[in-house]
């Protein structure tokens, strides 16, 4: 074993983690992979008996995931049943979903001398992600990548997996922590952001929607991926083609409207996240019809008809819903999304009720 690999260029792999996992090999490689804010992740190469072996490397947050245990046993059942219905229909289930590699206990998990978790799965080569929406078809792909996830896992019982962060979604039980905070006003910014409180405050009705309609059965609970932004949908480099979504740690029981109401969030916009020219925020038709028409390419058969009258909507409520947290994170003091200017949040908030505005003024919806 070459410490200087594990140390170098300021990567730190403890030894014992690079020998947990059941790989057979002689380490040759490691360097820092992505941007990611949350889990520490690493492309890893072994020379496998004369044959070079790639792997990422990941240790998990759990001051974010605080339940790593749980976390990693829906992602492993989710991606064996994925593999399996895979192979069955004849295609290749390694490029299907995420292949993880055992410990050598047995398990998915190698929790390390210092007590921090990690995992490793097989890299998948020549992929690309895009970070933001260039083209029609592109996000249309990212549609078809969506719905194929929840197609295949149509018929997987959700209830088998762990609610690791419980009401994730539950848009009822977030109105009610934003009233809590704009009561408490611990930061004193509330005066500065009155209209976009009553914004919130008069569209409570739209909290309980999808969650009125799971009760009623209209509305199956299902296995949702959770954070369905484009950059987790991997494509083939050569084709283009659609491979899979990754970054799973926050698939979860839940409704398909969420992932793809959030999906049209990120999307379906002119303008960035955070951008404080109000007037290049707008909701863009073309890409919801695009991302709809993948994504039912694939999942409309799957979906029962109370679902497919609720996507409109579904695009409304987990916009107001990601509006209503920022907004309720600036007033609380910006203690939960990280910021990089004064405001950052509320532009954010900002922008996110400008799409809900047209969104309801394009479909017809109202509180």
């Amino acid at each position: 074993m070459d410490s200087n690999l594990i140390k170098a260029n300021d990567v730190l792999i403890p030894e014992d983690v690079v020998n947990g996992f059941e790989i057979d090999g002689t380490l040759t490689e490691i360097k820092r992979l992505g941007n990611g804010h949350i889990n520490r992740t690493y492309f890893v190469s072994f020379d496998e008996n004369g044959v070079m072996s790639d792997y990422v490397f990941q240790r998990i947050n759990t001051k974010v995931f605080k339940m790593p245990v749980e976390l990693m046993n829906n992602v492993v059942l989710v991606t064996e049943h994925i593999r399996r219905k895979t192979k069955e229909a004849g295609e290749d289930p390694e490029r299907a979903t995420i292949h993880f590699v055992r410990s050598k206990d047995g398990t998915y998990l190698y929790k390390d001398n210092n007590g921090e978790y990690w995992r490793a799965y097989r890299f998948l080569d020549n992929c690309i992600v895009y970070e933001q929406v260039e083209r029609n078809e592109d996000f249309e792909k990212a549609g078809v990548a969506l719905g194929h996830f929840q197609k295949m896992l149509s018929d997987f019982p959700a209830d088998e997996l762990c609610e690791t962060i419980p009401n994730f979604h539950n848009t009822v039980s977030r109105v009610k922590d934003f009233e809590k905070i704009i009561d408490a006003d611990p930061s004193g910014r509330r005066a500065e952001c009155e209209a976009e409180v009553q914004f919130v405050l008069e569209r409570r009705a739209y909290a309980s929607r999808v969650l009125d309609a799971i009760a009623a059965g209209e509305v199956p609970v299902r296995v949702t991926h959770n954070d369905t932004k484009l950059n987790n949908v991997l494509m083939d480099k050569y084709t283009n083609e659609v491979l899979c979504l990754i970054d799973l740690d926050t698939v979860m029981p839940g409704s398909a409207l969420y992932d793809f109401g959030d999906s049209i969030r990120f999307g379906a916009s002119s303008a960035a996240e955070d951008e404080q020219d109000l007037n290049k925020v707008n909701f863009v038709p073309e890409l919801y019809d695009a991302y709809k028409k993948g994504y039912l390419s694939e999942a409309g058969d799957v979906l029962t008809e109370k679902e497919l009258e609720l996507l409109p909507f579904s695009a409304i409520l987990m916009t107001y819903e990601c509006g209503m947290r920022f907004l309720g994170d600036h007033i609380d003091g910006d203690n939960y999304f990280s910021i990089s200017r004064p405001g950052h949040n509320l532009d954010r908030a900002r922008t996110q009720f400008k799409l809900v505005s047209d969104m309801e003024k394009y479909f017809g919806i109202k509180a």
